[in-house]
């Protein structure tokens, strides 16, 4: 009974190792389609005035688009002004930081409601190929931030021959 007991444990250990080990993958993986939002610390005049919850993490959609002379990146971000973002390029990674400030009031039956959001967040998108970030080209419309990034003369991909022996 002790040598069933000792095998259930030891298989379980590794099932819980694999388990652990496919999540750590995954999260890798995802990484770079999940974006942070720390929350800061925001004073209220009104104590009795809570702010609401914020997930730590949200998707920010991003759409990277190689075309012959430039990559471009759209990323999803509604709700922001073209003075809460901070773009750079380091590596071979394009990094959009910047802050979230959501104020809303409301009058529903009489009452007034005011919701404020506050949270800094970045997302880092790899880039497909060597870019000029000097001279780089960044619009924000429509909720949609919008980087045009030229590539590097002479990083263009290469076609190579295999040869068959």
């Amino acid at each position: 009974m002790a040598n069933l007991t000792e095998q259930v444990k030891h298989n379980a250990e590794q099932a819980l190792a694999t388990l652990s080990e496919g999540w750590r993958e995954l999260r890798s993986r995802a990484g770079s389609a999940l974006t942070h939002f720390r929350q800061k610390a925001h004073e209220s005049g009104d104590a009795a005035q809570e702010l609401p919850a914020l997930s730590n993490w949200a998707f920010m959609a991003a759409d990277i688009v190689e075309l012959k002379d430039k990559v471009v990146v759209r990323v999803e971000a509604p709700g922001l002004n073209r003075s809460d973002f901070k773009l750079e390029v380091h590596g071979g990674v394009l990094s959009v930081q910047g802050e979230k400030r959501i104020d809303r009031e409301s009058i529903v039956d009489g009452r007034h409601f005011i919701q404020c959001a506050y949270g800094s967040f970045r997302r880092d998108v790899p880039l497909p190929c060597p870019v000029d970030a000097d001279a780089a080209k960044a619009t924000y419309r429509d909720g949609v931030l919008r980087i045009a990034l030229p590539k590097i003369k002479g990083a263009e991909p290469r076609r190579l021959s295999i040869q068959v022996k």
